[in-house]
């Protein structure tokens, strides 16, 4: 079923209905820290800008990439260019030298959007390396041109526009649109190899936009986004898609660095998230409350388990809470909810969707205890995004129930498999990958396991990921991982085991929390490596891993492990553009340190 609004005419059909409202508020603090851009005033952008690609020779299907931080022009892009039946091809703006020129060879794309100097400089250098790029376009001003000849900048771009006369060319692109048309060209991150572009056509968008209008009908014009996460992750791009569809209002923060402070000036109802953000917030939250006084955190302790009660024994199951029970939870929430959530800036918080991999079941069940309405959901870049997600009766320790019209079921090795006009039709150019992707019968394979109960999606391990070790036990390393990710004094860590005897893991700790600890607990030390040495500090650590792999199965518990001073990044290789760790290059990278732990044991 096509949605009454296609792509291509989106922003020109809601500039009809809203005028001079507001729609994007471009939170960039090295300007105006709330730049308004009006549906009209978007609209007209996006006519310009298209003109102007029309007269760089854009043709339809052609494949115009980005290289960019969270700006406005990102979503101006996008429109202008399904205006003209071409193809958005959005790049992580941290993604690498490397990346960069594999995916605009593999798109074949012929113009490049970038942001600052340093994705200039490096767009610079893709262009030597593709046969196919022909021009790069400059957002900032202050960006030096280090060749005029193939690089302009945004404003000169679309000044061409506005003395175009090609606005009838721009309304025939529009009417001859395809459904079947392929609209972006999202490259996964690559945990395990060079990354796979995957299509997504009109059809993708449309229904997607369609289910989550069925879902998610209590988000309505008046909701205010703020959209931090980088607009490359299919789960932003796709959250501001809906919400412009919608016709919400999207704050863009550009500095992921700046969110704690840009949500207490936005306060925001809704935000898409990843569990990391939420994992940092809770970490956060429990170093204030260890600070509080018994008596103080007494009340607390008190109206958690009061917003237990009844948000989640009651109002999750569909139960009307008693009376008494009704008048706790306000007495709870003036005492205690309601200043916390003022103090994270989660006050007018409506509904905030966190997807992109395992979210601990403690920190849904603390924040829904006091009321911040994390929605956790499941999905993937080739599903269009959203799978499942929470309703209103959801199931804690699943990732909520089936989108509506989207198949699900479990194939071999408990395989979650996917249907649905949501899903990609395929890599690009990536015969092998079609195959491995999909089953005879058209089913698409995710590499994700897990099981169905009552309509719900109970995510189990990430079959890629997934180990065995040489006593024959498989290890699922990312529930370790997300069970260790919620202490204050890890601040990342990989799990290693494959064919080996027992289960170790490389951490990155907190630095801040183990200074503080060894202030507190008089421990002398001259420098972090000496603090990463010291026994007190490891037996720390040890006894926080014990902790948390309570209940745990004794082989999947860590025996052995080492801190390391340099957390895992983008830039050395070690995490995918959305932070995934890549285990294999990290595996690499400390041998060393991973071959000494097992030599020294005597299991």
């Amino acid at each position: 079923m096509q949605t009454t609004k296609p792509f291509q005419r989106l922003v020109q059909l809601q500039a009809d209905k809203y005028g001079d409202r507001p729609i994007i508020y471009d939170r960039n603090k090295q300007t105006d820290p709330g730049t308004a851009i009006s549906w009209n005033k978007m609209n007209e952008m996006v006519n310009t800008l298209a003109k102007a690609l029309l007269e760089l020779g854009v043709k339809p299907q052609d494949r115009i990439a980005q290289f960019s931080q969270n700006k406005a022009e990102n979503l101006i892009i996008d429109f202008a260019t399904f205006s003209l039946r071409s193809v958005v091809v959005p790049i992580y703006p941290t993604s690498t030298q490397v990346q960069v020129d594999f995916i605009t060879r593999d798109a074949g794309a012929e113009i490049l959007f970038v942001d600052g100097q340093k994705q200039y400089d490096v767009a610079v250098e893709a262009m030597k390396n593709s046969s196919h790029l022909k021009k790069l376009i400059v957002l900032e001003k202050d960006v030096k041109l280090a060749d005029t000849t193939h690089s302009m900048y945004f404003d000169e771009l679309m000044a061409i526009g506005i003395k175009s006369q090609k606005n009838d060319e721009v309304e025939k692109r529009r009417a001859e649109s395809k459904e079947e048309d392929m609209a972006c060209l999202l490259y996964t991150s690559g945990t395990t190899g060079n990354p796979k572009g995957v299509i997504m056509t009109h059809i993708m968008f449309n229904e997607a936009v369609r289910i989550h209008l069925i879902r998610l009908a209590h988000v309505k014009d008046n909701d205010v986004s703020l959209a931090f996460l980088p607009l490359t992750h299919v789960f932003e791009r796709m959250w501001c898609y809906f919400l412009l569809y919608v016709g919400t209002t999207v704050y863009i923060n550009h500095n992921p660095t700046e969110i704690q402070t840009t949500l207490k000036e936005v306060r925001p109802t809704l935000m898409c998230a990843v569990p990391r953000f939420w994992e940092k917030v809770y970490v956060g939250v429990k170093e204030v409350l260890s600070g509080y006084s018994p008596v103080k955190l007494a009340i607390v302790t008190w109206a958690t388990a009061v917003g237990k009660k009844h948000n989640i024994d009651c109002l999750r199951k569909g139960k009307t809470p008693d009376a008494l029970l009704k008048l706790n939870y306000k007495l709870a929430e003036k005492l205690v909810f309601s200043k916390l959530k003022i103090t994270l800036g989660l006050d007018n918080a409506k509904t905030l969707p966190v997807a992109g991999a395992r979210l601990s079941d403690e920190i849904t069940l603390f924040f829904r205890s006091i009321g911040v309405p994390v929605v956790y959901g499941y999905g993937l870049t080739e599903s269009t995004a959203t799978v499942t997600c929470f309703e209103d009766q959801y199931e804690i320790g699943t990732v909520g129930s089936i989108m509506p019209d989207v198949q699900v079921k479990i194939g071999k090795e408990n395989e979650i498999l996917l249907k649905g006009k949501t899903i990609t039709p395929g890599y690009y150019k990536n015969t092998e990958a079609n195959k491995k992707a999909f089953t005879d019968d058209g089913w698409f394979r995710t590499g994700d396991a897990g099981l169905m109960k009552d309509n719900k999606l109970i995510l189990t391990e990430r079959l890629k990921d997934l180990f065995k070790t040489s006593n024959g036990k498989y290890i699922a390393p990312q529930e370790i991982e997300t069970r260790l990710g919620t202490d204050k004094y890890i601040e990342q860590i990989a799990v290693i085991g494959d064919e080996r005897n027992f289960v170790t893991a490389i951490i990155a700790p907190s630095i801040p929390a183990l200074e503080a600890y060894a202030k507190t607990n008089n421990i002398p030390y001259s420098d972090v490596d000496e603090l990463l040495q010291l026994p007190e500090i490891n037996k720390l650590i040890e006894d926080r891993i014990t902790l948390h792999q309570q209940g745990m199965a004794g082989y999947e518990l860590i025996k052995k492990f080492t801190l390391i001073k340099i957390p895992f990044t983008i830039e050395t290789g070690e995490l995918t553009n959305t932070l995934k760790i890549k285990r294999a290059v990290i595996t690499q990278k400390y041998k060393t340190q991973i071959e000494a732990m097992y030599a020294s044991s005597n299991s």
